[in-house]
């Protein structure tokens, strides 16, 4: 099959081509993309930052419909709708087994190398039929793509696919990083550095669970404009304001209970860790390059009982909780369709990453000719 596809030839250098694409082999799934989000992961590649190998297939945020399945698939057909998962788990290894599936080596190994489990990828390209590599098991800039049955969720009839694309990365990280890493109560203060589309889904599920006060931090007002619609009670300006003080101010000297780094920055890690209080936890989400370093008063771990960890995909199990996220939207608990703000074609995803990267956008979505 010839597909068209969002090519990184190289770092920094993006191009629209037709390749040509395997069909799925035993316990794989084709799925025709729908519309696929842009995401601050995809641009740290494109960048160089996330050094992974090219030419690559970006894009791991999507949604479509099952186009064909290998041997042995049994929980989804043609025809499905279904979500995307980055994580496609293996369910034996001992993460997988002892509830962290998150953590799985299987699908980290793969997304390292570019490849499906296994070691293969499904694009090609020229005479040669020279390997396209694909993100994070996923490569959802294409029309059509290849990922694990496990990297599938399947969808009830007539979803939305433009809203359901969302729940494949941002959502689900973003709450997932307030209900399951954090463990928010009802009550407790958060602070969120950086109002981005994970950012915002760190407030709605700070909401959700009545935290407060929430507060979002950022350099640009229109994302803090954002932030308010998605649940912050209060805004700092982190290029005119001093976040700290005005943290201190916001919970009576003490710091919130948890904090949210949403941008993947050495200083914004080691500000949301120092924003906390006594016995608070600091969430980084955000992806740093590689071989970044942060530091920190190691004094405070100790006598202050200061918690800093890591958050990987919400700590999820996309089976179980892209379903509850979309029931919550069903609701009108979890608002999804605001968060769509701009819609991109396939061959517009550097604009994508500029809108992304200005703050004049919540989410950017590629999307495809039906």
């Amino acid at each position: 099959m010839r597909v068209r596809a969002s090519v990184l030839a190289d770092y920094g250098l993006l191009q629209e081509e037709e390749l040509e694409l395997d069909g799925p082999g035993p316990g794989e799934v084709a799925v025709r993309l729908s519309a696929a989000g842009v995401c601050h992961s995809d641009y740290h590649v494109f960048s160089g930052d996330l050094p992974l190998p090219t030419p690559m297939v970006l894009g791991h945020e999507g949604a479509g419909v099952v186009a064909a399945v290998g041997a042995g698939v049994a929980t989804v057909r043609p025809g499905d709708p279904v979500v995307l998962s980055w994580l496609p788990s293996c369910g034996r290894c001992r993460f997988c087994l002892s509830g962290r599936p998150e953590l799985c080596r299987v699908p980290a190994t793969a997304a390292q190398h570019g490849t499906l489990p296994g070691g293969r990828t499904p694009f090609r390209r020229g005479v040669t039929r020279e390997p396209v590599y694909q993100f994070s098991l996923t490569g959802a800039f294409a029309e059509v793509t290849v990922v694990p049955e496990s990297g599938v969720v399947r969808l009830p009839p007539g979803t939305d696919l433009e809203v359901a694309a969302l729940l494949g990365c941002s959502v689900l990280t973003g709450t997932g990083a307030v209900w399951r890493t954090a463990a928010v109560r009802p009550g407790e203060s958060v602070a969120v550095f950086g109002s981005g589309g994970i950012g915002l889904n760190v407030l709605q599920g700070a909401q959700l669970v009545s935290a407060y006060p929430r507060i979002a931090i950022d350099v640009s007002q229109r994302r803090l404009a954002a932030a308010i619609e998605f649940g912050a009670t209060h805004t700092v300006r982190a290029d005119q304001d001093s976040v700290l003080d005005r943290i201190l101010e916001l919970t009576g000297g003490l710091g919130v209970d948890a904090a949210f780094e949403a941008i993947g920055r050495p200083e914004t890690i080691a500000a949301a860790f120092n924003a906390t209080c006594a016995g608070g936890r600091a969430v980084v989400i955000g992806v740093a390059p590689p071989n970044a370093e942060v530091g920190l008063n190691a004094f405070a771990f100790p006598s202050q009982e200061k918690t800093l960890t890591g958050c990987w995909y919400g700590q999820s199990s996309p089976a179980r909780d892209i379903p509850a996220l979309l029931r919550l939207h069903n609701a009108g608990s979890l608002r999804l369709r605001p968060l769509l703000s701009q819609r991109y074609g396939l061959g517009e995803l550097e604009r994508a990453f500029e809108a992304m990267l200005d703050g004049s956008v919540n989410r950017a979505l590629i999307v495809f000719d039906p």
